[in-house]
C-alpha cells in the first residue's frame, strides 16, 4: 500500500505576477506601498477592483497569511466576483481568508462569539418577510391598536427600527427627520414595540439582518478581550466602497484596526449618494482625522469616459465645499463635447430623446449601450408613453413602470369607475382598500351596485351592507360626490380631491417612501392637464399599457435588446455608451427638499457627478423649458444650477427646432436671468 501524507501549516502562495505591467502608477503605488492606515481615493471608472483584487494578491505574497486578511464588500456579487478574481490571478484559492459582506463576516464572528452577547452560538436568521412577522406578533402582544388615525403600520415601524439601528440615532432625531407626521404622542410606543422586540427576539434565539452589525459592533465595544483577539487575528483589512458605509461599520472597521492598524478603505466620497440607507459619507471624509498619519492614495486615471465628459464631471463635483480634490483624466480619445439640449416641455424632451435614440439605431448602435436617467421615476412618465407607442422595448431598472405602480394603479382605479360603472375591476380595487371591506366585502358592494347605469344613481342608493363594510364605502361615496362637484380642470381636482380625502394618510401610515409616492401622485396630477377630458386621459393610459405588451411579447421572440431607462440611484456602479441625464430643473434636479435643507445640496451635487461619469462617449443634457401644474398652470422652468456652474465651452448647445404647429422655443438668458419680465411670461402662456 502506497503512503501519502498531507502537509500542515501555512498555505504557501506562489505567484508571478509582474505588477508593472498589470497595473498602472496609481494603482501599483496602493499595492507597493499600502501599509497602515490607508485611504484610497477611487474616482468613477478607475479600477478600484483591480486594486483591491491585486492588493490581496501582493499580501498573500508577501506570506500574510489568509485567515490575517479580511476582505469587506457591500453585496454578495461584488464578493464573489473579487474573490473568484483573487483565485484567478493567484491560479489557487486562498484558504481561509476572510472575504464577504459587513452581513456575510458577523455571522462568522457571531457564530462563535454569540454567547458574549446572550444568544447561543446556533442563533437562527430572519430574513426579511421573517423578521416583519415577528415585530407584527410583537405589537400584537403589546395589545397596541394600530388601526388609529396616523399611527404608522408594521412595516413603516420595521423601518424605522432597522434605520435607527444602523445610523445609531434617537427614535426622536430619526421620526423627527425622516417621518415628521408620525404624530409625538406615538413615538414613545414605537421605542417600547423596538425595546420588546429585540427581547423577544434574543429570547427566540434569532437576529435579523440587522442584528447581526448590531450585535457584531456590541460584542467589540463590550468585550475587551474578545476585541483584542479580533483585532490581533486581522493583521490587514481592506473595505471597498467605504463611502457606503453607515455608523455602526465604520465602528467595526475603526475597532477592528486597533491593534495592526494597517486598514485600507477604498471609496469616493463623490460618488456617495445613500444617505437614505443610512450611508454616512462623514466616514470617509473624516478618515483621516480617526486614523492618525492616513497615508492617502487618489485613482484618477478614467478608463470609462471621454475627456469631454470627465470636463464636465470635474467643473461640476468642484463645487462641494466638503471634499477631497480630484481630477479625473481619461486614457480614451477625445469626442464631442456633452450636449445640452433645452427643449419646449416634458412632451418633447420625451420625443427628441426617442427621436435620437432611434436615429443611433439605424446607425447601428443597440438600444443595451443607451441609458436614460433621471432623478425621480416620475421624470420619466411622457417618455415612457413616446417609447410604447414607438414600439422601442426599454427596461425600468430596479422598479416597475409608473403606470404598473400600486399607488398611481389605486387613484386611477377611482377615476375607472366613475368613468365606467361597470367596470367591476376598478370599484373592487377602490374598496379593498377600506378597512372592513375584504375581497368578500368588494364583491358583495359589486353586486349591489351593479344594476345602476350611472354614478349619481348608484351614490343615492342605500346598500344593504353589514356596519364596516358600510362605514367604508360611505367613504367611498363621499369621494365620487365630491368628484360629481368638480368643475374645471377636472382629473387633477380629482386626483388631489382622493389624496385629500384619506389617501394621502393611507400612504404615510403603510409606505416608508410615503413622500415619493405623494409626489408620484402629484405628478400625476400635472400630466393630466395636457388632456381636455377623463376619456382620453384613461385611454392614452390604457393603449401604452397595451403598446408595452405587444412590445415585450415581440421582444422576447425576436429580440433581446431594450433600453435602460433608470434613477441614478440604481446606475449607480454602471456604464453605458450614450446616456441621456433628463429633467434638469430646478426643483427636480436639485430635488426641492435641499432648498428645506441646504446640507443636503452636496449629495444632489454627487448625484449629478454619478449620473455623469455613467456615459462612456456621449452625453445629452436635457430640460423642459415650460413644465405643467395642475395648481398654477404653465410654469417657466429655471435651469438646474448644476447646468448653471458648468463652464459653456463644455457643453454643446442644441436648439431643436420642431415641425409641428406649436412654435419653438429657444433657450434664452433671459429665462434664467429675469422671469419675471412680463413679455416672457405673456409669450410663454400664449402658446
Amino acid at each position: 500500500m502506497k503512503k501519502y501524507t498531507l502537509k500542515s501549516g501555512q498555505q504557501t502562495i506562489h505567484t508571478r505576477i509582474n505588477y508593472d505591467t498589470e497595473l498602472n502608477d496609481e494603482q501599483r503605488s496602493v499595492v507597493v506601498s499600502a501599509n497602515g492606515p490607508c485611504l484610497v481615493l477611487a474616482g468613477a471608472g478607475s479600477g478600484k477592483t483591480r486594486t483591491l483584487v491585486y492588493l490581496t494578491a501582493f499580501l498573500l505574497e508577501q506570506k500574510i497569511p489568509p485567515q490575517n486578511i479580511m476582505l469587506v464588500t457591500f453585496t454578495n456579487k461584488a464578493a464573489h466576483e473579487m474573490l473568484s478574481r483573487v483565485e484567478m490571478l493567484l491560479r489557487e484559492r486562498p484558504k481561509g481568508l476572510w472575504g464577504g459582506t459587513f452581513h456575510h463576516l458577523a455571522n462568522r464572528i457571531l457564530r462563535k462569539y454569540a454567547q458574549a452577547v446572550g444568544f447561543d452560538n446556533n442563533f437562527a436568521i430572519l430574513d426579511e418577510d421573517d423578521s416583519k412577522n415577528f415585530l407584527k406578533s410583537t405589537i400584537a402582544e403589546m395589545k397596541i391598536d394600530t388601526k388609529r388615525e396616523k399611527f404608522p403600520k408594521p412595516d413603516i415601524i420595521h423601518s424605522i427600527i432597522s434605520f435607527k439601528q444602523n445610523s445609531m440615532l434617537s427614535f426622536h432625531e430619526l421620526i423627527e427627520d425622516k417621518y415628521p407626521y408620525i404624530p409625538e404622542k406615538y413615538r414613545t410606543e414605537i421605542e417600547k414595540i423596538y425595546e420588546l422586540f429585540q427581547q423577544k427576539k434574543k429570547s427566540a434565539n434569532s437576529m435579523n439582518f440587522d442584528d447581526l452589525l448590531y450585535y457584531w459592533r456590541k460584542i467589540l465595544y463590550d468585550n475587551n478581550s474578545i476585541a483584542k483577539n479580533l483585532s490581533a487575528q486581522f493583521r490587514h483589512i481592506l473595505v471597498d466602497e467605504y463611502q457606503d458605509t453607515n455608523k455602526i461599520q465604520a465602528d467595526i472597521v475603526r475597532k477592528l484596526s486597533e491593534t495592526h492598524k494597517n486598514t485600507v478603505v477604498v471609496g469616493d466620497d463623490s460618488q456617495s449618494i445613500y444617505s437614505f440607507r443610512a450611508a454616512n459619507v462623514n466616514n470617509i471624509l473624516d478618515f483621516p482625522k480617526l486614523f492618525p498619519e492616513t497615508k492617502i492614495f487618489k485613482l484618477e486615471t478614467n478608463y470609462r469616459s471621454s475627456p469631454e465628459i470627465l470636463a464636465l464631471a470635474n467643473c461640476s463635483i468642484q463645487n462641494n465645499s466638503r471634499q477631497f480634490e480630484k481630477k479625473l483624466k481619461s486614457v480614451k480619445d477625445s469626442r464631442s463635447r456633452p450636449n445640452l439640449v433645452p427643449l419646449q416641455d416634458s412632451y418633447q424632451q420625451a420625443e427628441f430623446i426617442v427621436q435620437r435614440i432611434l436615429e443611433m439605431a439605424d446607425e447601428g448602435e443597440k438600444l443595451d449601450d443607451m441609458a436614460v436617467l433621471f432623478r425621480s421615476a416620475f421624470h420619466a412618465l411622457e417618455l415612457e408613453l413616446e417609447l410604447n407607442k414607438k414600439g422601442i422595448p426599454y427596461e425600468m431598472r430596479g422598479g416597475i413602470r409608473f403606470f404598473e405602480q400600486a399607488h398611481i394603479k389605486d387613484v386611477i382605479a377611482f377615476l375607472r369607475f366613475f368613468n365606467n360603472v361597470k367596470d367591476e375591476i376598478a370599484l373592487k380595487r377602490v374598496a379593498v382598500l377600506y378597512p372592513g371591506i375584504g375581497s368578500a366585502g368588494a364583491q358583495k358592494i359589486w353586486e349591489c351596485v351593479q344594476r345602476h347605469d350611472n354614478i349619481e344613481h348608484i351614490l343615492s342608493d342605500t346598500l344593504p351592507l353589514p356596519d364596516r363594510q358600510l362605514k367604508g364605502w360611505n367613504e367611498i361615496r363621499k369621494i365620487f360626490g365630491k368628484m360629481l362637484a368638480l368643475q374645471e380642470n377636472f382629473i387633477s381636482s380629482a386626483i388631489e380631491l382622493i389624496l385629500r380625502s384619506g389617501y394621502q394618510k393611507h400612504l404615510e401610515s403603510a409606505f416608508e417612501n410615503a413622500k415619493d409616492r405623494i409626489e408620484d401622485l402629484e405628478q400625476l396630477a400635472n400630466f393630466s392637464v395636457s388632456y381636455k377630458n377623463l376619456e382620453d386621459f384613461l385611454s392614452e393610459i390604457t393603449l401604452s399599457e397595451a403598446f408595452k405588451g405587444q412590445t415585450e411579447a415581440a421582444t422576447d421572440e425576436t429580440e433581446k435588446e431594450k433600453l435602460t431607462l433608470t434613477t441614478i440611484h440604481q446606475a449607480k456602479g454602471l456604464e453605458w455608451k450614450t446616456v441621456f441625464l433628463i429633467g434638469l430643473v430646478e426643483g427636480q434636479f436639485p430635488h426641492y427638499k435641499v432648498f428645506e435643507k441646504p446640507q443636503e445640496m452636496e449629495e444632489e451635487r454627487r448625484l449629478f457627478y454619478v449620473a455623469s461619469t455613467r456615459a462612456k462617449d456621449e452625453l445629452y443634457l436635457t430640460y423642459p423649458i415650460i413644465s405643467f401644474s395642475y395648481r398654477t398652470g404653465q410654469n417657466i422652468n429655471r435651469p438646474s444650477l448644476f447646468l448653471k456652474e458648468i463652464r459653456e465651452e463644455l457643453m454643446e448647445k442644441w436648439e431643436v427646432d420642431s415641425q409641428n404647429d406649436l412654435p419653438t422655443i429657444f433657450y434664452d438668458e433671459k429665462l434664467e436671468k429675469d422671469d419675471s419680465d412680463p413679455g416672457i411670461i405673456q409669450q410663454i402662456q400664449n402658446l
